[in-house]
């Protein structure tokens, strides 16, 4: 019982990183407030966002191995297999934004040239689309814990 709580609080004080991350990342990535210390404030964060989201995906990945419902359970619930489609849909969609932040980086330690207003934008449109997209995980996760469409 009490692991089963650890894992829990573990994988939730993860998923609030990835939240906090997430949307520290909406926040900076505006045209008007771009200069070469956000830049560089977004690449740790979004580094920071990455380990989170490591965290996130094996404590939750361990609470379905030593969890009280166990292996067996977890992996035969289509709502476990959706949130970890949705989980890897929101990693393919960071992978822009991360690639983004590492090019503005490369690009004002070479050339001292910021993005253009346009591609900031199109950047930070990505970012509320996964963060908006997130909350869809909560959901599948608590009709899951109530048994909702459950084997």
């Amino acid at each position: 019982m009490l692991l089963e709580a650890i894992l829990a609080y573990a994988h939730f004080a993860a998923i609030l990183g990835v939240v906090v991350f997430v949307t520290s990342e909406a926040a900076l990535c505006r045209p008007e407030w771009l200069n070469a210390a956000v830049i560089h404030r977004l690449v740790r964060i979004d580094t920071l966002y990455l380990a989170a989201a490591a965290v996130v995906l094996l404590t939750g990945l361990a609470r379905t191995f030593w969890g009280i419902k166990g292996v067996g359970w977890y992996w035969t619930q289509p709502l476990l297999h959706a949130k970890l489609t949705i989980f890897a849909f929101i990693g393919v969609l960071s992978l822009k934004p991360t690639f983004s932040f590492l090019r503005w980086r490369k690009r004002w330690g070479e050339l001292k040239v910021l993005p253009a207003a346009a591609e900031v934008l199109a950047v930070r449109r990505i970012i509320m689309f996964q963060a908006h997209v997130m909350l869809l995980i909560p959901l599948a996760a608590t009709l899951l814990a109530r048994g909702v469409w459950t084997f």
